[in-house]
């Protein structure tokens, strides 16, 4: 579904460069429910805008669905938009506007496809379970309410890839496990490829896989290993975590650079430091502080 390679983003703002992105790789399967994680200034946002076809990369490649967003014309953007990407924001009033109904904000990217069909706003918003509020405007929804009618908005044209700009960030504990149960279903009924962005690392526990975004790059992943299983055989997975149940991989890209998890070289006492000694012991890659009065003679 999705193929980053060595994706870079610039921005300029008169003689001030700022670089976002600096040579990300992620390939993300059709069908997969996962998250990216980082903290503010990671490049986790800038991923996600560009993804949903928002902002271009300056550099390498991000191909989507077979859609190279790098060279596409603007008429191609427009039609990748409208046809392939559901987004969902953060905010609900960016996802629902204020003086249309429930079922009149569903029926809005119909509209703007060309083919509004009510019988299946409704649906919908039923397979949300708002299909009861569908006369009811944004000022008289709750926060759980407006997150899952903007589901069904999100979905609406019907997409093959749905981004989700840290959708539990206004919602309590509670209204956010619900939200992620909706995610868990829209994934596994209508094999839509979701992915999450968001800074709350409890949601690995929701998810088959989470990618964390340092610096740019992507660092590291967890791989939740009984996922597959769960899907399967459990309605109520979201229940039965054990944190056991997953494992973190760092990820090396194509010139074989990895990026070590800061929590490790700071309980190793290895921050700080540019270089570092690799050895190989025991079929294993050791890594250590180098003897710096060998590297000075």
């Amino acid at each position: 579904m999705i193929v980053c390679d060595n994706l870079v983003k610039i921005y300029k703002t008169g003689d001030i460069e700022v670089v976002a992105l600096q040579g990300l790789d992620l390939t993300v399967e059709d069908g997969e429910f996962m998250a990216i994680i980082g903290s503010s200034g990671s490049g986790k946002s800038t991923l996600l805008n560009m993804l949903g076809g928002l902002d271009r990369p300056s550099a390498g490649t991000l191909l989507v669905d077979g859609t190279d967003l790098l060279k596409a014309n603007d008429k191609q953007m427009r039609q990748y938009r409208k046809d392939t990407v559901g987004f969902m924001w953060q905010n609900n009033a960016r996802n629902l506007i204020p003086y249309l109904t429930a079922v009149e904000n569903v029926e809005l990217p119909m509209f703007l496809k060309g083919k509004v069909n009510r019988n299946r706003a409704l649906e919908l918003l039923d397979m949300v379970g708002m299909v009861h509020r569908k006369n009811s405007k944004l000022n008289q929804l709750s926060g759980g309410e407006q997150q899952r009618i903007a589901m069904a908005i999100s979905i609406a044209n019907n997409p093959r890839l749905l981004l989700a700009d840290e959708p539990t960030g206004a919602v309590d504990t509670k209204t956010s496990g619900m939200v992620m149960d909706v995610f868990r279903d829209l994934n596994k009924n209508l094999g839509v490829t979701i992915i999450i962005v968001t800074h709350d690392l409890k949601l690995s526990k929701k998810v088959n896989r989470v990618v964390a975004i340092r610096d740019g790059r992507t660092s590291s992943e967890f791989i939740r290993k009984s996922y597959k299983e769960e899907m399967q055989n459990s309605e109520n997975m979201f229940l039965q975590e054990e944190e056991e149940d997953k494992e973190e991989l760092v990820v090396v890209d194509r010139a074989g650079r990895l990026q070590i998890p800061k929590e490790y070289l700071e309980k190793l006492g290895l921050t700080g430091k540019n270089k570092l000694k690799v050895e190989i012991e025991n079929g294993q890659i050791i890594i250590k502080a180098p003897d710096m009065d060998k590297i000075k003679n």
